[in-house]
């Protein structure tokens, strides 16, 4: 038995998650990687990573304990090596990284190859592994958007020109795409995982 189990965990495909310290759009990206993660059940993994801001987010908004009941164990920033994130990709441990959402500071920093944190290291060393890497600015466009406070309360923001410019400059970045919503996130694991869609259509087929 434990040498089957093995071969079905060596089959298994691997995603890494990242989310950062912005709470735009943050309860729906997760809403909507549980409900990718339950679709492609037993065939591809989840790990969640945490920058240090992320982890401050995620319990603000009251959503540590739903990330850890639907994916498991959650790994958090110690520092830029730490967990060894940027390892394991470069050693093809993931199929691709996605960051979402990812801070206008995350996206600055990979767009201008700083990686002095956990997801801008593990994105610019995937990138040199040829791993691809998906981002979902939190500042995508330039101009005023209002978000959700885990209150229910509308927050306005103001979108910059500045932080816009650097989303626009990953948009130009060989091994990077920029997704602009959650509801975007399925047809990433579409693209990779098409053999699963094909599967699971097939099966939905067939109960009529």
């Amino acid at each position: 038995m434990s040498e089957e189990k093995s071969d079905e965990e060596v089959k298994r495909k691997r995603v890494a998650w990242g989310i950062t310290g912005s709470g735009d759009r943050l309860t729906e990206t997760v809403e909507t990687m549980i409900k990718v993660k339950e679709e492609y059940a037993g065939d591809v993994e989840i790990r969640v990573y945490l920058s240090k801001a992320g982890d401050q987010v995620v319990k603000y908004y009251r959503l540590s304990d739903v990330l850890k009941k639907e994916f498991g164990k959650v790994w958090v920033e110690v520092n830029s090596n730490s967990p060894f994130l940027a390892g394991q990709l470069q050693s093809g441990r993931f199929e691709f990284l996605l960051i979402a959402p990812a801070t206008s500071n995350t996206v600055a920093k990979i767009a201008t190859g700083m990686a002095d944190s956990l997801l801008s290291n593990s994105a610019i060393m995937a990138l040199k592994a040829f791993v691809p890497v998906y981002i979902m600015p939190s500042d995508y466009k330039e101009g005023i958007v209002v978000t959700k406070l885990p209150d229910g309360r509308d927050l306005k923001l103001r979108i910059r020109k500045e932080d816009v410019d650097h989303v626009k400059k990953l948009m130009q970045t060989d091994g990077v795409f920029v997704i602009e919503k959650p509801e975007d996130i399925p047809s990433v694991f579409e693209k990779h995982f098409r053999s699963h869609s094909a599967r699971f259509s097939r099966a939905s087929m067939d109960v009529y």
